[in-house]
């Protein structure tokens, strides 16, 4: 007891009347991080293993199976999987859409996505509590101020990924969304020159390839699996998955209607991308419609304040040089 009192004294001495809960909660950061890697390291678990064996299959096999499917031996997350990855499918196929949209094409996008929130939830978190032992040792702050200098710091080292993924996401669906009506263009150029619908593809994605990257590597993913022998129409739904741009969904069910029907390509490309110009040219306006309203404040802001010290600055001044004359 006199060795836990010396210490409690100690901390109190040197980091103030909160200085035994802050060493508690350093101490507990140790321990979970000291913990982690046992925790984190999961055995395949015999009785699991006999399972897998009385419906045919070695679980070895099958771990096998899974290295090769998700990146191979190279992986250093793989072991953490179960950790890392959402155990629910629909979980895991809503993440796993919204990296691909954000441009994020690699097998292991979701472990890597997840780690780096739980990575950088941690290493804020660290930072919040030696800022909350610098600030204790300098100054008395507050019980709260103390908490919000721990919480805040790891809210925001976890949401910096989700941010930074939706902010990708939303700027890649833009560049497409800008670039496709120009696409369109190309490839009905092509098509009428005689070109198939792979070969058109194949060329616009290499015209456009220095204005609209983004949509350049759809297009030349869509001419590869289809060279690959997967089939076009699910090529192209996948596309329209992997960019989450109406438009392109648009595109992708006129081809497939097409191709359904036996109607022309070339003729379905013409009307589909002279749909698609005056879309463009009506989101245009929309957005040079909104501009005098998003103004408004800002000249009330910036016009206001000094048109009224122009206009009643003087008389202001007047009055209060007579009042002080009066006192005086």
């Amino acid at each position: 007891m006199e060795f836990l009192n010396h210490i409690n004294a100690l901390l109190t001495e040197n980091l103030g009347p909160f200085g035994p809960l802050i060493g508690i909660g350093a101490l507990g950061l140790i321990l979970i991080g000291l913990t982690l890697p046992t925790l984190l390291k999961k055995n395949v678990d015999p009785l699991d293993r006999i399972k897998d064996q009385a419906k045919g299959y070695d679980a070895k096999d099958s771990d096998k199976k899974t290295k090769l499917r998700t990146g191979g031996q190279k992986d250093k997350l793989e072991k953490y999987s179960n950790f890392l990855e959402p155990q629910n499918e629909e979980e895991y196929s809503a993440i796993r859409i919204k990296l691909l949209q954000a441009g994020y094409q690699s097998k292991n996008a979701v472990r890597t996505f997840y780690f780096m929130q739980f990575a950088l939830g941690i290493l804020f978190l660290l930072a919040g509590v030696i800022y909350a032992i610098v600030q204790s040792a300098t100054g008395e702050p507050t019980t709260q101020a103390i908490v919000l200098s721990i919480i805040i710091p790891g809210a925001v080292g976890y949401y910096i990924p989700k941010y930074w993924v939706t902010k990708r996401q939303q700027e890649r669906q833009t560049e497409i969304t800008n670039g496709f009506p120009d696409s369109l263009d190309m490839m009905l150029v092509c098509v009428e020159a005689g070109q198939s619908l792979d070969q058109s593809i194949l060329r616009v994605s290499k015209e456009i390839r220095a204005g609209f990257p983004a949509l350049a590597d759809e297009f030349e993913m869509v001419s590869n699996e289809t060279k690959a022998g997967k089939d076009k129409v699910q090529v192209l739904r996948d596309m329209a998955e992997r960019t989450g741009v109406p438009d392109v969904q648009s595109f992708v069910t006129v081809l497939i209607q097409s191709a359904s029907f036996g109607t022309s390509i070339a003729e379905a490309l013409r009307v589909f991308s002279d749909e698609m110009r005056d879309k463009r040219v009506m989101r245009a306006e929309e957005k040079a419609n909104t501009l005098p309203t998003k103004m408004t404040l800002a000249t009330m802001m910036l016009t206001v304040p000094p048109l009224l010290i122009i206009l009643i600055g003087p008389s202001v001044y007047d009055i209060a040089v007579t009042l002080g004359g009066a006192n005086f």
